[in-house]
């Protein structure tokens, strides 16, 4: 294999297949290195697509890909240790509208999506690890990899080998994560007829529904839940930051299965076959944790780069956007016969700035601290709303004036106006 390419993608996640698509459409000798049987086969677990970003790249997607169902309602949930205040959001897709939001299975995605880039000329290599980058002084020439005779060559490598990123710590490019900036997540798949799945979410043909889930459910650690409707089967998953798991000492499956008996998710989840479980890392760290993103010879897209905006669960979108951007900056150096040195590739963080990748990731960088300095978010604040809304809701004889009371003296035990107006300005400064 010791061959030359124009460019070297490492990985053939989302973000590795836009990045080698869009650079073999420019006419570039791309290679594409998958250290899995298959592009997805080590990422079983269902998932949200964002259309936007991948319709940039294959207008028509949604003649061909493998999607699941087109999202038309969302819930968020509050949850407390026995019931739940939410809300909905509900909206059909009309006649003349595309959906914007699918579930999909990852494994089946990849794979197809992987496909589209090898028809473009992309050379795609599979259960291939890449162990090292190959240099010249500073400079980034090419890779190393497990194949007799590994050493590949290329003007530009480009890393979107995942938020472990075994490649990028040991080339010194990117640190060590810390156990406060990824997520673990946890999941089933639980799989039932078609007909009973959509009868029990209120959906026909493609339809689909998401819930999203905060509150006790978590035990006090940051962290979020979910479900996913797929066409015969659902997605139900919990994830806490690595760092919060260690200290509790709560293993992940047990926060599972706790998530499963839940009073709220019980009655949607009975009867179903689990033929999947699954546990991965989520890059949690936000715009603060985002590390060098290119130098002399190579540039990071994806969840290497830590790309995911954990507050509205957007991850897919945010991989194909920055390894679409990557390509056409190494492409328009190219073309304007400039070299791929550290000052030229910064051009790709300049545009990334400029693009609602960064925007939404600088918008919600203070996040995860409020939460993590305030965990009465996660526990106290779900326990009272959904006190507030029983008392408010039950007829008992007693006046809604005298309920109001009740109401707000239950808030006052537990946080006084002070605290009430702090917990307020906090809030508002992490979303703003």
């Amino acid at each position: 294999m010791n061959e030359r390419f124009d460019a070297i993608v490492v990985g053939a996640g989302p973000a590795g297949t836009s990045a080698a698509l869009t650079l073999a459409r420019g006419g570039w000798k791309v290679l594409q290195i998958e250290r899995g049987e298959y592009p997805g086969s080590k990422n079983v677990q269902g998932a949200i697509l964002y259309a936007d970003s991948l319709q940039k790249l294959i207008p028509n997607f949604r003649e061909e890909a493998p999607l699941e169902r087109h999202l038309v309602e969302q819930r968020l949930w509050v949850l407390d240790d026995r019931s739940y205040i939410g809300s909905t959001y509900r909206s059909p897709v009309s006649n003349d509208a595309e959906p914007d939001r699918y579930t999909i299975l990852r494994a089946q995605f990849d794979k197809w999506f992987a496909k589209k880039a090898q028809e473009a000329g992309v050379l795609l290599i599979c259960e291939t690890t890449v162990l090292d980058l190959l240099r010249e002084g500073e400079r980034v020439v090419g890779v190393r990899t497990d194949r007799e005779e590994g050493e590949v060559y290329a003007d530009v490598v480009i890393l979107a080998d995942g938020v472990n990123s075994v490649l990028a710590r040991k080339a010194g490019i990117r640190p060590e994560l810390g156990a406060g900036e990824v997520a673990l997540g946890v999941k089933e798949v639980l799989f039932y007829p078609q007909e009973s799945l959509e009868d029990r979410f209120g959906i026909q043909g493609d339809e689909g529904v998401a819930i999203e889930m905060v509150g006790k459910i978590t035990g006090g650690m940051v962290g979020t839940a979910f479900l996913y409707t797929n066409k015969e089967s659902l997605a139900v998953g919990i994830g806490c930051l690595l760092s919060d798991f260690r200290r509790e000492k709560v293993p992940p499956y047990v926060l599972l299965a706790r998530l499963k008996e839940h009073p709220a998710l019980r009655p949607l989840l009975r009867d179903g076959e689990m033929k999947e479980y699954t546990a991965h890392l989520i890059p949690e760290g936000g715009y603060k944790a985002i590390p060098k993103l290119s130098g002399d010879g190579w540039l990071i897209v994806g969840d290497a780069g830590m790309f995911v905006n954990s507050v509205h669960r957007e991850g897919s979108n945010l991989a194909m956007e920055t390894g679409r951007i990557a390509a056409e900056t190494v492409i328009e150096l190219k073309q304007a016969g400039e070299p791929f040195t550290e000052r030229n590739l910064h051009r790709y963080r300049q545009r990334l700035d400029q693009s609602f990748v960064m925007k939404d990731l600088r918008k919600y960088q203070h996040v995860h601290e409020v939460l993590d300095q305030n965990r009465h978010f996660l526990t106290t604040y779900p326990e009272l709303v959904n006190r507030a809304a029983e008392t408010l809701l039950r007829v008992d004889g007693v006046d809604k004036r005298s309920k109001e009371k009740e109401v707000v003296r239950s808030f006052r035990k537990h946080r006084s106006y002070r605290g009430l107006f702090s917990d307020a300005v906090k809030l508002w400064r992490a979303f703003r």
